[in-house]
């Protein structure tokens, strides 16, 4: 099986020797998102977890639909937070962008750093 790499323009360039994500059959591994805007290349929120979550959120889709994905076909996520004190805030943004009936299964870390000191990155895994 041959993998293919996904790219989409409205998400941000990797910054590192990764591709955004990976197809491999008809499942899609997308790397750790973090809340840069693929636009400016900036950074989004200034340390507001909640801009920055809702923005790793559509860079996520992004990526998603490059590949012909939705959220819906997320079976997992792997959240990874600077300070696990913000897990309500960020639960509660991270779970206004999929219903009950299909939330993917998940892990939260709290991690010591993150990528350009970000508070919060979150990759995902996503089967048709």
């Amino acid at each position: 099986m041959a993998n293919t790499i996904v790219y989409s323009a409205q998400a941000p360039a990797p910054i590192g020797p990764y591709s955004q994500a990976i197809q491999a059959g008809t499942t899609v591994y997308v790397s750790g998102q973090i809340a840069l805007d693929s636009d400016t290349g900036q950074l989004v929120g200034n340390g507001d977890v909640v801009q920055e979550t809702h923005q790793v959120m559509r860079n996520l889709q992004a990526v998603l639909e490059a590949a012909g994905y939705t959220l819906r076909d997320i079976v997992k996520c792997s959240i990874f937070v600077k300070d696990l004190g913000n897990f309500g805030l960020i639960n509660e943004i991270y779970g206004s962008y999929f219903s009950a009936d299909y939330a993917p299964a998940r892990e939260t870390v709290e991690v010591s750093r993150l990528p350009k000191d970000v508070q919060v990155e979150i990759s995902c895994i996503a089967v048709k």
